[in-house]
Formats: C-alpha cells, sequence, structure tokens
C-alpha cells in the first residue's frame, strides 16, 4: 500500500513539473510573439509604410519627415497638388530654366517645387537620386522627385530668407529679370516682395556677408571635392539662398546636369548677358571647377557693391579689363555698398576685392581652387571679427584704386 502511494505521489510530481515547464514555454513563446507584433507595427506593418508613402503622418523636419530611406523619395502628383492647391496662382514664387517654382505645404513642411515639362525618364531618376545623396550643410537639400502628368518635379527644402538678390537689390531687381535672363535659380528674388513684404534690401555688414561668402564656397568646394568632381555651372547670386540663421546654401547644383540628360539647353548658358558665366567657357566649349571659381568671383564682387554687376559690368576677357572697372569704380568712390560704411576695415575690404580679382583672373589656370578660396574667405573673417568686433575699428572711407593695387 505504501508502494502505491508513493508511486502515485511520485507521478504527481513528474506531471507538477511537466506542467510547471509547459507554463514557462507558454509565457516565453507568447511574449516572443508580442515583441515580434510590437517590432512589426513600428517597421514593417503595411498601413504605417502606407501612410509613409502617401505623405503622411507625424513630421518635425524637412530630413526626417520627407526624406526617403534611401534618398530622394517619388511623391504623387496628387499630393503635390494638394500641397500647393492645385498649382494655384497663388503658390506660385518664380520661373527658372526647369520651369515655374511653387512653394508648397507637404506633411506640415514647407518645401519648394520646381515643375519641368518633361516625360518620365529612368535617367532622371537616376540623377535625381545620385543629387539627393550629395549632403552638405551649405547646399540645398533635393528631398524628391515626381514624373506625372507631363511633368518632372524637383521638391527642395524651402529657404525662407530667400536668395541672397533680395537682400542686396530689394525690390529693384524685380525690373531686371529679363536683362539678366535670370532662369535658374530658385526664383524668390523675383517674388520676394510678394512673398516676405520687404519694402527695402537687408541691411547686411560686412562680417555677414563674409560669413554668407565662405558658406557658399564651402558648399561649391563640397561639389568640386566629389569623385568624379560635380561642377554647378551656374552659380550666382540668385543660387546663393540663405536660411532663417542666414546659413548660406548654394541652391540648383546638378540641375544643370538634369537638363543636358533630356537634352535642353538652359537660357542661361545660351544667353550673351551673363556676368557670373566664365568667358573661356565660350573659347573651350567646356566647364570647368575654375568656371565655377570665376563665377564665385562675379559673386564676391556683388557681395561688396551691393549691386547687380550684370547690369554694369561689359564683357571681361582679359585682367587689363577687369581691374581697369574697378579701379575706375574706385576712383569715384562708387564700389563699395554704402550700408557698408562703418562696418569693415580697409584692410579686410582690400583683401575680399583682392581676392574677388583673384578668381576672375585669366587664364583660368591662375584661379585658386574653391579650398583656397574658403580659407583665405575664413582668415578675412576672423581679422574683420577681431579688428571690428574686439577692437571697434572700422572705416568710411574707401580707397582709391592706385591705393589698391600698390604694392605692399
Amino acid at each position: 500500500m505504501v508502494k502505491v502511494a508513493t508511486i502515485v505521489g511520485g507521478a504527481a510530481g513528474t506531471l507538477a513539473l511537466m506542467a510547471v515547464i509547459m507554463g514557462f514555454f507558454w509565457f516565453f513563446k507568447s511574449c516572443k510573439s508580442f515583441l515580434n507584433r510590437a517590432s512589426e507595427t513600428s517597421s514593417s506593418d503595411p498601413s504605417a509604410s502606407t501612410e509613409w508613402n502617401r505623405g503622411v503622418g507625424p513630421s518635425s523636419s524637412a530630413g526626417p519627415s520627407l526624406y526617403g530611406p534611401l534618398g530622394a523619395r517619388e511623391f504623387m502628383l496628387e499630393e503635390l497638388e494638394q500641397a500647393t492647391k492645385q498649382f494655384a496662382e497663388s503658390s506660385l514664387i518664380g520661373y527658372g530654366s526647369f520651369g515655374l517654382v511653387y512653394k508648397g505645404l507637404l506633411r506640415d513642411v514647407v518645401v519648394a517645387i520646381k515643375r519641368h515639362p518633361g516625360i518620365p525618364r529612368p535617367e532622371f531618376v537616376a540623377g535625381v537620386m545620385y543629387l539627393s545623396e550629395i549632403q552638405h550643410r551649405n547646399l540645398v537639400t533635393l528631398l524628391g522627385y515626381c514624373q506625372e502628368g507631363g511633368s518632372q518635379m524637383l521638391l527642395y527644402e524651402y529657404l525662407p530668407n530667400g536668395s541672397m538678390c533680395n537682400h542686396l537689390y530689394g525690390n529693384g531687381s524685380l525690373n531686371k529679370i529679363d536683362s539678366l535672363h535670370d532662369t535658374m535659380a530658385l526664383p524668390f528674388r523675383v517674388f520676394v516682395s510678394a512673398d516676405t513684404g520687404r519694402e527695402a534690401p537687408t541691411r547686411l555688414e560686412f562680417k555677414e556677408r563674409l560669413s554668407i561668402a565662405l558658406g557658399a564656397a564651402r558648399g561649391l568646394c563640397h561639389l568640386h571635392g566629389l569623385k568624379p568632381p560635380l561642377i554647378h555651372k551656374n552659380f550666382k547670386t540668385g543660387n546663393v539662398l540663405v536660411d532663417e540663421d542666414f546659413i548660406a546654401k548654394v541652391a540648383d547644383a546638378g540641375v544643370s546636369m538634369l537638363l543636358e540628360k533630356n537634352e535642353e539647353a538652359s537660357p542661361s548658358y545660351t544667353s550673351s548677358v551673363n556676368v557670373f558665366r566664365d568667358p573661356e567657357v565660350e573659347v573651350l566649349g567646356s566647364f570647368t571647377e575654375t568656371s565655377d571659381v570665376y563665377s564665385f568671383g562675379a559673386f564676391l564682387l556683388e557681395l561688396i557693391t551691393g549691386q547687380d554687376e550684370a547690369m554694369h559690368i561689359n564683357y571681361m576677357g582679359s585682367n587689363e579689363s577687369l581691374i581697369q572697372w574697378v579701379q575706375s569704380r574706385l576712383s569715384c568712390n562708387d564700389f563699395v555698398d554704402h550700408r557698408l560704411v562703418g562696418s569693415f576695415t580697409m584692410a579686410g575690404i582690400k583683401d575680399m576685392i583682392k581676392l574677388s580679382l583673384k578668381c576672375m583672373s585669366f587664364p583660368g589656370e591662375r584661379r585658386p581652387d574653391m579650398n583656397t578660396v574658403s580659407i583665405e574667405l575664413e582668415r578675412i573673417r576672423e581679422n574683420e571679427m577681431e579688428m571690428t568686433t574686439v577692437k571697434g575699428e572700422g572705416t568710411t572711407k574707401i580707397a582709391l584704386g592706385s591705393e589698391l593695387f600698390a604694392s605692399k
């Protein structure tokens, strides 16, 4: 009888142990299943993927909310129509060689949308994907594209302070657009009065202009440092945009490449009036890094004068003609922007002018590369910060041409 009780007790204990083991196994399996479901909900849920592709859901900035996991993402025409109110005239902010430019609100993010007539092309998508991978603090970010409705569209981050043209020329640039053939920049310069309500150009001190020039130089330097180098081919004041903190960003990097792939020449390239285009391009028939350096030199001149120099500079094909033009303006005390009075040192403004002339020198092989230009601008800016901010120095006098070009 005792033996039977022992056997029954042992069997009961074994069953209890097995029940405990099965309980642990069931609990572990349930937890694993729960964790898998949670992981799938956050990353692979079809509905969540659909919401992402449709462009809805929470967002914080243009980067995380609109930028795809593999670079530029494809947008549907329907969502871009909603973002621009069916591409309404009230959303139109300009016109460039890539077509009309609209301001849109996409998933609570303000964007700039360029619309260009064209049929879907695989090489267009390949070009956009390549350009979207080029990321730099001083380059305008390409967020995506669309090829529907007989149009090719590019979606960019929107910079509220627009191009430097707005802050140098103001509303005076509104009547100059046709003569400049300025058809490639994000054309905030043309419509800025309607978009921001500004009545007068911004007063940017010399140090601020140096910082903007340095940012743009670093943007170009990054492009030229790629393998192979990416030549901008259409760098100009209108393609230097500034954000809310006045950080400079170079716009339209690679747009010329997209147009070339479509076998369509930009009007900016064929125009006979383009102060930013290197005259050597006409001779050599091609663009190089030194072509961008020349364009940057013309940009520096506009930062110094505060004027639309395409309205004043004749065709410059030699060092002598360029220097004579600068000397004549300096002799008349009509070269440095009057809004800069008291915010620069004589040494700083002279170094800036000399750097611009080096960038525009002939032949092109004598020009500094953009890395050298960036280093020199940083040196000038640091000296200006020390002399005007720390020591409080500034000048209201402008050197005559003979003083500027005299040897030290």
